[in-house]
């Protein structure tokens, strides 16, 4: 493990990978974007940085023993929202669509050009500091985006990551159909993924059945055949105008 020291206004990544001649790779590629480089060679000493620093992104490599990168991925998800890069053999389409369903937001297939890399990176964190911002609301439905929070009718939603991301972002378009391209690229962070429509249809699904354990819920979320997606421009329900979530509210998920 290494680190370099911080600067005043550069991002700072976590690179993990148990090969060391790939983390100095990707390590110096992104130092000459400006980041501050953290390294980790399995996922036990990756969860430790995470939880003693402040990290704006993780790349994270599919194939480590232990403790392999789907599974970290995964335990990252599970407590935070830092943007998540996977690197990836051009062979192993299944575990990139896993980890895009476990929350990861973009991925790179090996072997790859360094700076690729480095300027994904760089747009990954430009994308997630305008993600924050103030809670969006549409009928009984309030996300807060910050908070990382979503509520409906005043009851909580447990959401998995990548469902929050892709409510959040047919709410902030609500009225304007999305098409699946459109999800993928905004919400998945890649334009060019086997099986990509596969992905979206299958994480909509789950998120639909979510919504629609509320009642009123099933309306939130339309299918426009043939175009794509569409939460609709619902008036802002009344009593969904104060704190975004009730004290007590049973979480729904």
């Amino acid at each position: 493990m290494t680190a370099e020291a911080p600067t005043a206004a550069g991002p700072t990544a976590l690179v993990v990978d148990d090969e060391p001649q790939m983390t100095i790779i990707i390590e110096f590629a992104l130092q000459t974007q400006g980041f501050t480089v953290l390294t980790a060679h399995d996922g036990a000493t990756a969860l430790n940085l995470l939880r003693t620093r402040t990290v704006d992104l993780v790349v994270l490599d599919v194939m480590m023993p232990a403790m392999d990168g789907l599974t970290l991925c995964e335990r990252i998800r599970a407590r935070s929202d830092v943007p998540v890069m996977l690197l990836t053999a051009l062979s192993q389409h299944d575990d990139v669509i896993a980890g895009l369903e476990h929350g990861a937001d973009d991925y790179v297939t090996k072997p790859f050009h360094p700076r690729e890399v480095a300027l994904r990176a760089q747009a990954l964190v430009r994308r997630h500091r305008r993600g924050s911002g103030a809670a969006v609301r549409v009928g009984g439905l309030v996300i807060d985006p910050v908070a990382q929070s979503a509520t409906l009718g005043g009851r909580r939603l447990d959401l998995p990551f990548t469902e929050f991301k892709l409510l959040s972002h047919l709410a902030s378009r609500r009225g304007v159909p999305q098409s699946w391209q459109d999800l993928l690229r905004e919400v998945w962070g890649t334009a060019d993924l086997l099986g990509g429509r596969d992905v979206v249809k299958s994480t909509v699904y789950r998120l639909r059945s979510r919504l629609a354990g509320v009642p009123g819920g099933a309306a939130y979320i339309r299918t426009l055949r043939g175009v794509g997606y569409l939460v609709p421009d619902l008036p802002v329900d009344a009593e969904e105008s104060g704190p975004a979530e009730e004290p007590g509210g049973p979480p729904v998920g």
